[in-house]
């Protein structure tokens, strides 16, 4: 008998990610160098106790927490969110680059991932990124039978000279038209690591302005900054809503998950209009809104400084974790392997010489298992762009659910195995 299911949900793959989860879960002393988990010693347990407890204080206090809110998003946690980060990125008050009439909260950033997708693209459109990109994005780009771009990144973000070269491919073949944004994952990029800078970020929005006249329409910047507030080096840098002009073209996506608690599951977005009118529809039909008592929690956090304090605790965590796969990777990795530092998130990218495969039915991926360790295969990372055949030869490392102790013994047995 044929099934019922539309073709959206025959088409879906699942995600790389549940495959490495029910590996790591099937085998209990598995290191898991892959899973890009959060510290679990680390989540605020004793803080949320107690600023549920300012809440739920009592009826008068709790029952507003408990009930619906409104789509869009708790007001307070609304301001307090938009003015948190028009200071992170040096903006002016009343500036509507930041406003939190453009924002939306979200069940963590990648519903509004989702949601923007959603409201911009149809089957076949083209969307650009970052090559290697976040592979969960990746899943959105699939299911919806988008087609995907790549472009290559260096050490301070991606390549915009190729870029160019790829839009004006794309004008000559008459497929610029297909084109309606670009997804950017600015900050410590899923996989590599990498951080976009802002001269970057102007040149990008400077060249999808440039070439949406051929296109016929507007063509977005989507900065995904979910791994913003976890540097543990060097100094921020602005978000491509302080560029002239961002207000109508830029859709920034953020999230509380991972720099306060994963479960929390709230992220939010701005967006340009007509985009935020018609993500705010969808949002309201995939749920009406994001739960009141977890944003109330947020709000709370934001406004007593509780959580400005666990994001500088976290930091301090992330960087002893990061030195310490540092230090394992140059003590136990073979020097012809190319290893890309992070100085935030939670992720090394590492590049083995040409030739030797690590993906997931390579003989080093089973070899990895067999010592007890896993690691994410560089070539769940990259789009299938038919201009260019898939690296196989990287893996992303990830520090941020692994003890010190597991990472550096995991290290040691994955550079035995190299």
């Amino acid at each position: 008998m044929k099934t019922a299911l539309s073709e959206l949900g025959r088409r879906t793959a699942a995600p790389p990610i549940s495959w490495l989860m029910s590996l790591a879960l099937s085998r209990p002393k598995l290191i898991s160098l892959a899973a890009g988990f959060t510290d679990n010693a680390s989540l605020p347990v004793a803080d949320v106790r107690d600023l549920l407890d300012d809440i739920l204080c009592s009826p008068t206090a709790g029952r507003p927490a408990l009930q619906y809110g409104a789509t869009q998003g708790d007001p307070a946690l609304l301001r307090l969110t938009a003015d948190y980060l028009r200071a992170l990125d040096g903006g002016r008050r009343g500036d509507a680059a930041w406003s939190e009439d453009r924002m939306i909260v979200t069940n963590g950033s990648q519903q509004m991932l989702y949601i923007a997708t959603e409201a911009l693209c149809d089957e076949d459109d083209i969307v650009i990124v970052e090559d290697p990109t976040y592979f969960v994005y990746l899943g959105i780009v699939q299911s919806h039978r988008l087609r995907a771009r790549a472009v290559r990144i260096e050490k301070d973000g991606m390549n915009t000279a190729h870029l160019e070269e790829l839009l004006e491919s794309l004008k000559r073949s008459g497929e610029l038209r297909r084109v309606k944004l670009l997804y950017l994952v600015s900050y410590f990029q899923n996989p590599s690591g990498v951080t976009t800078s802002f001269e970057k970020k102007s040149r990008m929005l400077k060249l999808l302005k440039k070439y949406e006249r051929a296109a016929g329409h507007p063509i977005y910047l989507l900065e995904d900054a979910a791994y913003r507030e976890l540097r543990f080096k060097g100094g921020d840098v602005k978000s491509a809503l302080a560029l002239p002009g961002a207000r109508d073209r830029v859709i920034y996506t953020g999230t509380y998950s991972k720099p306060f608690a994963t479960g929390t599951r709230v992220g939010f977005g701005i967006l340009p209009e007509p985009v935020f009118t018609a993500a705010l529809r969808i949002k309201g039909n995939h749920d009406f809104g994001t739960s009141n008592l977890l944003q109330q929690l947020l709000a709370r956090a934001l406004s007593t400084g509780s959580y400005r304090k666990h994001v500088e605790k976290l930091q301090k965590r992330y960087r002893r974790k990061a030195e310490a796969m540092g230090a394992a990777l140059r003590e136990h990795f073979p020097p012809d392997v190319e290893v890309w530092e992070p100085s935030g998130g939670l992720n090394f990218w590492a590049r083995l010489p040409r030739g030797v495969r690590s993906g997931p039915k390579s003989k080093l991926f089973r070899s990895a298992l067999a010592k007890g360790v896993i690691y994410v295969p560089g070539e769940l990372c990259y789009a299938d762009d038919p201009g260019r055949r898939k690296p196989d030869h990287e893996m992303r490392l990830s520090f941020g659910s692994a003890t010190e102790e597991n990472i550096r013994e995991g290290i040691r047995r994955l550079g035995k195995v190299l």
